[in-house]
């Protein structure tokens, strides 16, 4: 006897309040785009004018804030929409793609800022004067409110982390400009610049590795962060009926969705639905997974299906093998006080 299914409770309240929350989103990304767009312009023109390449380099870091919140948007309509064709958990991944290459993009940049440091340190340039200071503190004040649009955001999305991040390591770059700005004004001294800089690249490595270590684990289809998949399939194992769980597995398809699927084999005169449906009730209540494929089946069948084929053999491994000859990760038995 066999039971395989896919579990959604609530599926469709959860999916109409979903929507809204990506709306909701989108309209703040939507607006600490406008904010970037907007400043970024003027910062363009202002160090034009004062001839301030240190201006223009943080503009082109916000050309690079505006663009990973456009791939964050792009993402999000993209992950939302039905599965179709080949594509049988839709586009959700996009939003991971999008996490992945915006931590890619702070280490690249951080990598371009920490050489013009160097440089900067070895031979810093003249002080560029008070447009610049005045600018930054501007930046400080945009950035911020960009930050806490985004905040507003659902942050436990990896692609709104991500743009998050760029505006955040942003907002630094723009304190630590003015802060040196103020002290090249007043001291003179010119490597302040720099020395800043170097602080705001040591940020952007550690949310830039951050954000690509926790997409990759996705792509890699790890457990989620703080799920023992051991520990889980002991738990598993341990409830009323089951005699063993294997091929169990556990994954992220978004960073807000996680699946699993196992074999089970539940006692001879045990109700294999019942069962089911008491490890659904566990894995929702205790871990929040919903999405669920278990294949269930009775213990004695599969022994006997073994004894048939290739003889005697142990009775756990009988088991196993007739009912996943290729089975993946370690076999979850019942402990001795449960049958």
């Amino acid at each position: 006897m066999s039971s395989h299914d896919h579990h959604h409770p609530g599926s469709g309240d959860h999916g109409h309040s979903h929507g809204v929350a990506q709306d909701a989103d989108r309209r703040w990304l939507g607006g600490a785009l406008t904010l970037i767009l907007v400043f970024m312009a003027g910062e363009v023109a202002v160090g034009l004018a004062s001839h301030s390449l240190a201006l223009l380099s943080d503009a082109a870091h916000m050309l690079t804030d505006a663009a990973s919140i456009v791939l964050a948007l792009v993402a999000m309509r993209l992950a939302a929409r039905p599965a179709r064709g080949g594509y049988t958990f839709g586009l959700k991944r996009a939003e991971i793609l999008s996490a992945q290459a915006n931590g890619i993009t702070l280490l690249v940049l951080a990598a371009w800022l920490a050489y013009e440091a160097a440089r900067r340190l070895i031979d810093p340039p003249p002080v560029t004067g008070g447009p610049v200071l005045v600018t930054a503190l501007v930046g400080v004040a945009v950035n911020l409110l960009a930050a806490w649009c985004i905040s507003r955001a659902n942050r436990t999305s990896l692609n709104v982390e991500g743009a998050y991040q760029h505006i955040l390591t942003d907002l630094y770059g723009f304190i630590a400009t003015a802060v040196a700005g103020v002290v090249v004004l007043t001291t003179g001294f010119a490597r302040a610049d720099a020395i800043a800089t170097l602080v705001v690249v040591a940020l952007m490595v550690r949310a830039g590795a951050g954000l690509a270590r926790a997409s990759g684990r996705i792509f890699l289809e790890a457990a989620p962060a703080g799920t023992d998949p051991d520990i889980l399939g002991d738990q598993l194992a341990a409830q009323d009926g089951v005699v063993e769980v294997h091929d169990l597995h556990v994954w992220q398809i978004s960073s807000e969705q996680t699946a699993l699927s196992a074999h089970v084999l539940v006692t001879p005169a045990g109700d294999c639905h019942a069962v089911r449906r008491g490890l659904e009730r566990l894995l929702a209540d205790q871990w929040n997974i919903t999405h669920t494929t278990l294949q269930v089946d009775h213990a004695h069948t599969a022994a006997a299906v073994q004894d048939l084929t290739i003889g005697a053999a142990p009775p756990s491994a009988a088991r196993s093998a007739a009912h996943c000859e290729d089975a993946h990760g370690p076999t979850h038995h019942a402990g001795p006080h449960d049958h």
